[in-house]
């Protein structure tokens, strides 16, 4: 049996699916702070059976130490914790408790019941602002920009420890680039609780009428249009990942480390008007000074994963694009849209928005 940690989230849900595809039996452990129990009956559905759900959290040893003796767990996939960059700025103790304090216990709840199969999701912010693209895993972290970063590259070194000092434990630290998209069903996807923080849900809820414009965070960075370059994964690849970096693990021991992304960047402007083309839906934009936190540009060299676990990304970010809005439509169509207004002094459409920025999308 296959514990995934914050299984009802955006990812974890995604990775319990690709388990059950391979037969896997699955426990999901999620405290829902960012989710709901809809997602088990999405995930049964497509699924085609169950995961078994514990209401839980992973701060708490005693509940752990229950979940561990309940279940004949084999192996472990840590995806809770807490993932938004500005909101990490504002809330760094919130960030260390949950995505450090939460890792710990959980490490200490392994090793008590003896399993020592874990996958980590960690993040490219681990590697600061790099100074050279394409990252690959040989570069340096240590210089997060934010305390999301920090509190995933603390985690990681929590584990790396751990290995250091005990050749049982076999850790697999999966860098993901930015995920996006939904299930190609349109039935499973991102569905934020609090205000997006990241691109593409911020877009869909513009796009959907949930929101009046999508802010740009920086329009002056030293990136072909001015906005900030990263690297889309679809959800699904990254959770195929995770089932390859599953089966290398099993058996051996130590720690090893792969980027997930595509190999390629994309703007902030580029994902806007890919979004229009592929999805018919004009965005409104309004710039906003740089957040805190942020990096001008960040994109993979994913080649570890492709010659080590058989893993590359084959969905396109029109691909990506579709899926999510397919699952926003849905969405939309289930509840009632609420429409948020924006304080903003400039909203005009993103053709425009380019030509005032004195950039041209690539």
């Amino acid at each position: 049996m296959i514990l995934v940690t914050g299984g009802t989230g955006y990812i974890g849900a995604q990775v319990v699916l690709q388990l059950l595809a391979h037969g896997q039996t699955v426990v999901i452990f999620d405290n829902l702070c960012n989710s709901s129990r809809a997602s088990l009956e999405r995930i049964a559905r497509l699924g085609g059976r169950r995961a078994r759900f514990v209401l839980g959290d992973v701060r708490n040893r005693a509940q752990l130490d229950a979940l561990f003796a309940d279940f004949p767990i084999a192996a472990v996939i840590h995806c809770a914790g807490l993932k938004a960059v500005g909101e990490s700025v504002r809330e760094p103790l919130r960030y260390y408790d949950s995505n450090v304090g939460g890792s710990i216990a959980l490490c200490q709840a392994m090793a008590a019941a003896g399993v020592f199969t874990l996958i980590f999701s960690s993040s490219a912010t681990v590697y600061g602002d790099c100074a050279t693209m394409p990252i690959d895993e040989t570069c340096a972290t240590g210089l997060p920009t934010n305390p999301y970063g920090f509190s995933k590259l603390m985690a990681e070194n929590v584990m790396l420890s751990l290995a250091a000092s005990d050749a049982r434990w076999s850790v697999g630290l999966l860098r993901y680039f930015n995920p996006i998209g939904a299930h190609e069903s349109g039935e499973l996807g991102e569905a934020p609780a609090q205000v997006p923080n990241n691109l593409l849900p911020y877009l869909l809820q513009v796009a959907s009428g949930r929101r009046d414009v999508l802010q740009v965070f920086g329009n002056d960075y030293a990136t072909p249009d001015g906005t900030g370059v990263r690297d889309y994964v679809h959800v699904m690849d990254l959770a195929e990942g995770h089932w390859r970096a599953l089966q290398a693990l099993l058996g051996g021991s130590g720690v090893r480390v792969w980027n997930l992304g595509t190999g390629r960047g994309y703007s902030v402007l580029q994902v806007v008007d890919a979004f229009t083309r592929t999805c018919g839906v004009p965005i409104a934009l309004a710039f906003e000074p740089r957040r805190a936190g942020d990096v001008a540009q960040c994109w993979a060299n994913p080649g570890k994963a492709r010659r080590e676990l058989g893993w590359q990304a084959r969905r396109s970010l029109d691909d990506m694009l579709r899926d999510a809005w397919r699952w926003e439509c849905r969405l939309a169509a289930e509840h009632r849209p609420i429409v948020y207004t924006t304080e903003t002094s400039t909203t005009i459409p993103v053709a425009a928005a380019q030509a005032a920025s004195g950039h041209a999308a690539v």
